[in-house]
Formats: C-alpha cells, structure tokens, sequence
C-alpha cells in the first residue's frame, strides 16, 4: 500500500476520490473493503463524459487490488456485459472473471443474471439482448449472507414429510422429517429491474435496489463497502440507505459533482 496522503471529499458516511482508480487504490489499505460493489465499462458500448477515444484497458491492475484491498471472506460483486461487434460477442466478461479467479485467488461465489426490464439490440440475426451477468467472487470462505426472501412458496405455511437431503450418491433416500414450509423463500439467482436512470447526467446507471439488494445479502451494518467506478453515486447511495460506510473513485470532475449532490439527497432520505 502507498502510504502518501491523497485528498478526498469527506462525504456523508463515505469517502470520494477523484482519480484513476489503478492510482487511487493505493491508497486503500490491505484487507480493508467487506464488499466491492461496480460495474465497470462494457467494452466500448458507452461514452462516458470526457472519454471519447478512451479505452478501459487497466483490468488486470484493478483486479489485483481488489483482491489486496478485500477482507478475508469479502465480496465483489462485478456487473458486466459484453459488445457485440460484427455480429458476435466479445466474451469479455468471460476473461475477466477468469482472471479474477487463475490469477487473483478469488472463488467464483455465484454466478448471478441481472435480468432487464427492457430489451435492446446486439445483432440483427440473434434475440434481443435482455440481462448482464453479476459475478459473485469471494476472498477465502464468504463471511456475510443475509438471505432475501421474498419470493412466495407455493407451499408456504404446510406442514409437510420430506426428505432432510436430496438422494445419496448410492441412490438412496435420507430419512424424513417434518417440517413447514415458510411463506417466503430466498430468492433465486437471476434478478429482475428496469434500468436505473433519473437526472444523473451519467449514461449507464444501475438501478439503486440492485445495489441496495447486494449490499444488503453480503454485507452488515457499518461494514465498508467500496465502488472504485462511482459512476452517479448509485453504490454510496445504496450504502447511505443500508447504514454502511463507503468507498468511492471516480474519473471525471463532473460526474463526481453531481453524484456527490445526489448522495447528499439520497442521505436525507429524499428521492433522486
């Protein structure tokens, strides 16, 4: 870690940066983030404000950080999806989350589908494209898991025999028990939003209860949870809401100012 002092903005319960993240993670201390909670640019499917021309070409040297900066048992919650260019995808996310785990050391925890509301276009001569993958990665054994449930059972509320397991590899069946079925199940993997938006200014915004939602299952109150493309804020908004402390970087001065005016709302509890 870079011990040398770097400036930020002090905000609510959280930390700006303003900077290349590969620069700035420096100076994040070892083992020090619960949960990582991003989306960083799809190939070159936006053009973010100041960056025409510009190539996000820096992953390797991030995801190496991620892993020094992650605690024992933390979480990065990686939201990607890939370009289609002459009619195919790029696999990008594919070689990413690769790296993370042949050369970084994280597990793949779960491997999870951010569904979209909305459909859009890819290529003309394949279905039209309607979810990114959220890779789930872990440093060691996963400390945190705060199940939602919110998914109604079909058999919620019976009282019922069933097996305590499923079959055993010799084909037999464990003994069964008793037991009620609750009214609402975890959920299952694949979760479904409409886009985030709002007056932003920023092109590519997740929707703030995706973030809520992972904040919420990998994370506890007063944890640190850290998004090094800060993007609109979404990440320290949800942080704001779910009482943890946050980390943020972010590249471009305008973006910066006016996610800082949107976490400072969304901390007052207003809507934004």
């Amino acid at each position: 870690m870079n011990s040398e002092a770097v400036e930020y903005d002090a905000v609510c319960n959280g930390r700006f940066y303003l900077g290349d993240n590969t620069q700035v993670i420096h100076h994040i201390p070892d083992n020090s983030v619960d949960l990582t909670v991003t989306s960083p640019p799809y190939d070159d499917l936006r053009k973010y404000h100041g960056s025409e021309g510009w190539t996000w070409l820096k992953f390797k040297e991030l995801a190496d950080h991620l892993y020094r900066v992650t605690k024992e048992g933390g979480v990065v919650v990686w939201n990607v999806s890939d370009a289609t260019i002459k009619g195919s995808e790029t696999g990008s996310s594919f070689r990413q989350v690769l790296y993370f785990m042949d050369c970084c050391g994280f597990k793949l925890h779960d491997t999870m589908i951010y569904e979209k509301a909305q459909a859009f276009g890819g290529s003309k001569y394949a279905y039209y494209h309607s979810f990114e993958y959220v890779f789930v990665l872990v440093k060691g054994q996963i400390n945190t898991f705060n199940p939602i449930k919110d998914r109604e059972n079909v058999r919620g509320g019976k009282t019922e025999s069933t097996a305590k397991s499923g079959m055993r590899k010799d084909g037999t069946i464990p003994e069964r028990h008793t037991k009620t079925a609750e009214k609402l199940g975890k959920r299952k993997n694949i979760w479904r939003y409409g886009v985030g938006g709002g007056s932003t200014g920023h092109p590519a915004v997740f929707p703030l209860k995706f973030a809520r939602d992972h904040i919420k299952s990998w994370s506890n109150r007063g944890d640190c949870v850290f998004d090094p493309f800060m993007g609109s804020g979404t990440t320290a908004c949800a942080a704001e809401c779910e009482g943890r402390k946050w980390i943020g970087i972010e590249l471009s001065k305008e973006y910066k100012k006016s996610a800082i005016e949107r976490i400072k709302i969304k901390a007052r509890g207003e809507t934004k």
